[in-house]
């Protein structure tokens, strides 16, 4: 089951944003996306939170390290039967643009994103938004709340996630099949084993996703890194670098 999708290796908050109120002021960086780890370790920053899905029949949990890959510093996935996100509180509105940095080695080739038998991915990057509950359908409304009082999780109200697949041609999207929730864009499925290179338009992207339902996009709560195969039972190896908001 997948009920949300869910690195970040950035330069100084400094140098990613510069908001300058007049001529002369000083400038004020906004909260950065922290790294994923040190260089030299394989630990993961505690800014990001893992979590897997809850109950007693619940999936492993996907492993996520952080070491160099090709001589980058990334972020690994790797799933086996299992499923996991690593979340980063972030509050906010979204700046101008969310870039990145994604390899997938080993696919899951029984994946598609429509089918809830095949609800898996090897790799995807999400945003979760405060948006407000009367913007929600009332149906939806009431089975969010019953997915929250089952799972004891605040679930997002809204999150929109960027999915690597090789099914579906880039720029499809659609409703997660567990939650309408949760909408996805496929953005690739590049060749195996090459870096590819993302930037979006977050706010673009929600309204084109929730516009009909949120005219106005709300502010960002989270953004979730993830990778899952416990519904198509299979493995896959994909990593993640330079996640970070660009100004």
């Amino acid at each position: 089951m997948n009920l949300i999708c869910s690195c970040a290796i950035v330069t100084p908050a400094s140098s990613l944003f510069a908001q300058n109120s007049g001529p002369g002021s000083p400038v004020t960086p906004p909260a950065a996306l922290a790294p994923f780890g040190v260089i030299g370790h394989t630990a993961l920053n505690p800014a990001w939170r893992l979590s897997g899905l809850p109950g007693q029949q619940a999936a492993p949990v996907t492993r996520f390290e952080f070491n160099n890959t090709a001589g980058e510093p990334a972020l690994q996935l790797t799933t086996g039967k299992s499923y996991g996100v690593l979340a980063h509180d972030w509050s906010g509105p979204a700046p101008a643009e969310l870039s990145w940095r994604w390899r997938v080695d080993q696919p899951l080739e029984q994946a598609d994103l429509a089918t809830k038998k095949g609800d898996d991915a090897a790799v995807k990057v999400c945003v979760m938004f405060d948006q407000p509950l009367a913007d929600i359908p009332l149906l939806q409304r009431a089975t969010l709340a019953l997915a929250r009082t089952a799972t004891g999780q605040a679930l997002p109200h809204a999150s929109v996630c960027y999915v690597w697949d090789k099914r579906y041609p880039a720029g499809t999207s659609g409703a997660n099949p567990y939650s309408a929730r949760v909408r996805y864009i496929v953005l690739d499925g590049s060749p195996l084993g090459q870096w590819t290179a993302q930037r979006r338009r977050v706010n673009d992207d929600f309204q084109s996703l929730f516009g009909k339902e949120s005219p106005t996009t709300p502010p960002v709560t989270t953004v979730a890194v993830g990778a899952d195969s416990d519904n198509t039972g299979g493995r896959s190896v994909a990593y993640l670098s330079q996640l970070r908001w660009l100004p």
